[in-house]
């Protein structure tokens, strides 16, 4: 019986982009480019299985070992410290975690700092790697209108393109980390089924570097 690889795959854009990469890799699964809403998707004959799930859930599915590697955001990885191996840089889905303020903004450094965001720990780890006494306010959405409201004086987010962050008259003040989509792997899995996996990532590997040169 042929063993199989579980791969998890961020829903949206990304995970389109990464299978994209797989299928490249001789990891291909016909199936999953169907219009269909089925969740699992299985080649046998080169013993793969996909699954979506939540972005922010992929970390959670290859550390508990329901799937063998997995794609995950560096923010996802650094601000939940999930137990699993980091194999790869893809060089996709790039985008930076930065500080935002309202337009005209300026700090107080005798006042304590009102921080919003949905990642406590990345902002909890940077203001003290700074010494910046903070407040932190843990929201799970809309983080932009916070300074906006008053709730907070500043915001801690994942930015792309800035766009959002200009229609709500704020702008990025400091960079706190990159960030890119990155290839993981159970630690568990990564040993029994080594040889696989170490293939993959060679693949990967070639696909990241040929990309890089155009």
């Amino acid at each position: 019986m042929k063993q199989f690889l579980n791969i998890a795959l961020p829903k949206g854009r990304l995970g389109e982009k990464v299978y994209a990469m797989f299928e490249a890799a001789g990891y291909e699964c016909p199936s999953i480019r169907e219009n269909n809403r089925k969740l699992i998707f299985e080649n046998e004959k080169v013993g793969v299985r996909y699954f979506w799930v939540k972005p922010s859930d992929v970390a959670i599915y290859v550390e508990r070992g329901a799937a063998d590697i997995g794609v995950a955001g560096k923010d996802i990885l650094l601000e939940y410290s999930p137990d699993v191996y980091e194999l790869l840089d893809l060089h996709t889905g790039i985008c930076r975690m930065a500080v935002a303020a309202p337009v005209g903004y300026r700090d107080d450094p005798s006042k304590t700092l009102r921080v919003a965001t949905k990642f406590s720990h990345i902002a909890q780890s940077y203001y003290a790697s700074i010494g910046r006494e903070i407040d932190l306010i843990h929201l799970n959405g809309s983080i932009e209108i916070a300074p906006i409201l008053g709730l907070s004086d500043v915001i801690v987010d994942i930015v792309e393109t800035g766009t959002t962050l200009r229609e709500n008259h704020l702008e990025v003040r400091e960079t706190v980390v990159p960030i890119s989509a990155r290839l993981i792997a159970n630690k568990t899995g990564y040993k029994f089924k080594n040889e696989a996996i170490r293939a993959l990532v060679r693949s990967m590997e070639k696909q990241v570097c040929e990309r890089e040169k155009t």
